[in-house]
């Protein structure tokens, strides 16, 4: 299983992913393929997302079953714990006072 995401993507990107797989929400996108194909649509997501962010999800041989990748500004990075990856809360940008 494939799962992407993506956020403030172009058009162009949301086009090239609906050839692949199946967008069953906006910006929600599902497929089934390995590790080959995968890598090949990871690509074009980093090639293309310009100004957005995307994270991708697919199933993994490991102790959580899936593994995951991110590209773009988000609060939400990854990072590794004791063998697992887990997500952490990156803190907000300070707001601009007048």
């Amino acid at each position: 299983m494939l799962v992407i995401a993506v956020s403030n993507a172009p058009p162009r990107l949301r086009g090239r992913l609906a050839v692949w797989m199946l967008e069953i929400r906006a910006g929600i996108y599902v497929g089934d393929y390995g590790r080959r194909i995968r890598e090949r649509i990871w690509g074009d997501v980093c090639g293309m997302i310009e100004e957005g962010d995307a994270v991708m999800v697919w199933s993994a041989p490991n102790d959580q079953g899936f593994d995951f990748a991110t590209i773009g500004r988000n609060r939400r990075m990854p990072v590794e714990w004791d063998g697992l990856t887990l997500v952490q809360f990156a803190p907000p940008a300070p707001s601009k006072r007048r």
